[in-house]
């Protein structure tokens, strides 16, 4: 394979090629955008893709894992580089005023929702397909294989175990690297990276408290699930100041908590549903563990007749960037956008199914890990950056709409384009 110190700067090469496909891929995520659909329900979103990808002569595979698409485009020797795009939406009404704003519903268990892209599913996607043009487009600059991954049901955690079981690594190819991203509201143009622990673990655990119901005015006559419940809430945000070290960051929250129907009636059961997060995923074990214990410890104390019922609603380990393969794909990113583009991305509390790609234990794929990176592309545009307060980028973050906002909306132009070369520079780190 030729080497890097052999090959032309290919900066220009890059751009060339972004501009000749950001016209259609603009027009593909403004269609992606409009149309979102729910996790494992990108039925519409995943043909679309599929279809764009065949079109430039890639070799593609459509359900995988459910709604997944896989895509190769074999180029030859050299190492297989994988480039994972998600592209599920969530169930909020958008409230962005673009004249191709989403006004799609989709019927669930708890009704009629609203959908909408708010966290910038259809940006990732589109990027992929972005990147699988200007890739195509450079074939006689780089030798390997590129794998492109749009990926179904990130929100709940559930679309890149659903590939892996689906044999992603046995039925196409298992990669040498793995490379991702995600929007944020950073300054448009810009790339961040973190190397090591970049995003958390998170749980979200569902949980129901049985008591025996009966009149309010005979509480005697009862037992009280609510009284429990309550006391429950209080003691689990002792885990985190008694028995978290200081050094480390755990949160605790319970988002749900309901019980009963109206005031005189002391109902049989309550329910709980609480969010774990951590950075570490040996800690996040623990944290959850203890609060089971609390939870039947508090339930015994109750005098609860049944024990208490734990489900987990999904999950994900915690992303650490590989520091290695994060230094070698900044280089890249760095020869293509400049230094002052780049920034140091601070670590996030929010959570990806990402790092199941990379686990070869929690990935269910055996054999060693295959090292990841995954980067953070800034997406607001920059007259507001400037007029926006703070010096630094996460001070600068905190005023701004984050994604799952109604009013989120990263997928300006100077956005589209960063993320496909992001992709492309990345990729390419290993390919030439």
């Amino acid at each position: 394979m030729t080497t890097q110190t052999n090959m032309p700067d290919l900066k220009g090469a890059i751009g060339a090629q972004v501009e000749a496909t950001l016209e259609e891929v603009q027009a593909l995520y403004r269609q992606i955008h409009q149309h979102p659909e729910l996790p494992f329900q990108e039925h519409e979103t995943s043909a679309r893709l599929a279809e764009a990808l065949e079109a430039l002569g890639y070799e593609v595979t459509r359900g995988v894992g459910g709604t997944g698409v896989v895509a190769l485009l074999e180029n030859g020797d050299g190492p297989t580089v994988m480039l994972r795009g998600d592209m599920d939406a969530l169930p909020i009404k958008e409230d962005t005023g673009l004249e191709f704003a989403s006004t799609r519903t989709a019927e669930t268990e708890s009704g009629t929702v609203p959908l909408m892209h708010a966290c910038g599913h259809d940006l990732h996607s589109s990027c992929v397909v972005g990147a699988a043009a200007v890739m195509a487009g450079l074939r006689e600059h780089w030798s390997g294989t590129l794998m492109l991954i749009c990926q179904p049901a990130e929100e709940i955690f559930g679309g890149a175990r659903a590939m892996l079981d689906d044999g992603l690594y046995t039925r196409f190819a298992r990669p040498d690297v793995i490379l991702g991203q995600h929007n944020m509201p950073a300054l448009a143009g810009t790339v961040g990276h973190r190397p090591g622990s970049a995003m958390a673990a998170c749980t979200n655990l569902a949980v129901t408290i049985h008591g025996a119901g009966g009149h309010g005015s005979m509480p005697a006559q009862t037992v009280d699930p609510v009284v429990i419940a309550a006391h429950v809430v209080t003691r689990l945000q002792t885990i985190v100041s008694r028995e978290v070290p200081p050094e480390e960051t755990v949160v605790v929250t319970v988002g749900k908590l309901h019980a009963g129907t109206q005031a005189n009636i002391i109902p049989h059961s309550a329910e709980l549903e609480i969010n774990i997060r951590s950075f570490d995923n040996a800690l996040h074990r623990q944290v959850v563990e203890g609060i089971e214990r609390i939870i039947r410890a508090e339930c015994e104390a109750g005098r609860s007749p049944t024990p208490p019922e734990f489900r987990v609603l999904n999950e994900t380990l915690a992303l650490h960037n590989d520091p290695a393969t994060v230094e070698r794909v900044r280089r890249a990113h760095a020869k293509h956008f400049g230094e002052a583009n780049l920034y140091a991305m601070p670590r996030l509390n929010g959570s990806e199914d990402f790092p199941f790609f990379g686990s070869a234990e929690a990935g269910g794929f055996g054999g060693e890990d295959i090292p990841y990176v995954y980067w953070f592309i800034g997406a607001t545009p920059e007259s507001r950056w400037v007029e926006t307060p703070g010096t630094s980028v996460a001070e600068k973050m905190r005023h701004l709409e984050m994604p799952h906002s109604p009013y989120y909306f990263p997928g300006n132009a100077v956005t589209l384009r960063t993320g496909i070369e992001a992709m492309a520079a990345g990729a390419l780190a290993y390919l030439r």
